[in-house]
Parts: C-alpha cells; sequence; structure tokens
C-alpha cells in the first residue's frame, strides 16, 4: 500500500502547453534563389534535349552544384541595431 502511494506522489500532473513561437526556417530570399536554381536546371535540360552538349552541362551543375545549395544555406539579414550618432 505504501508503494502506491508513493508512485501516485512521484507522478506529476502534465503541464498544459504553452505557445511557442516559431519562425520559419527558410525566408523569401531562400526561395528566390531556390527558384532560381530549378529555372537554371530546366533550362540545362532544354539545351540538353536540344543536343547542346557544351552549355547543358554546365547549366545543369551550375545549378544542382552552385545555385541550390546557396539557397540552402544563405541566412537572413541581420538587422543592424541603430546606432546613435556621436556628439562631438
Amino acid at each position: 500500500m505504501n508503494k502506491d502511494k508513493k508512485i501516485k506522489q512521484k507522478t506529476q500532473k502534465p503541464r498544459p502547453k504553452e505557445k511557442v513561437k516559431t519562425t520559419p526556417l527558410f525566408s523569401r530570399r531562400n526561395y528566390l534563389w531556390f527558384g532560381i536554381g530549378i529555372i537554371v536546371i530546366v533550362i540545362g535540360y532544354i539545351f540538353l534535349g536540344m543536343g547542346d552538349i557544351t552549355l547543358a552541362p554546365i547549366l545543369l551543375v551550375l545549378g544542382y552544384c552552385v545555385i541550390i545549395p546557396i539557397s540552402i544555406l544563405i541566412g537572413e539579414k541581420k538587422k543592424k541595431p541603430d546606432q546613435k550618432p556621436e556628439k562631438k
């Protein structure tokens, strides 16, 4: 009987969930760069379909290996706090 009381005392009621303010993972700037990367890749495949073996691989590598990773890695611009002008 004593064990049951101890177990009941140890267990606590779950706390109500607090509202957590979340920020989006990607900003508009990230999605813009991602869209540019997709457009470059599509243009690369169009040139590949037309038989161009010089420009198509360049565009595909540029899209897949440069622009898409840039769109993932760039961060949001941090705003500088307003600085007070110095008095002379």
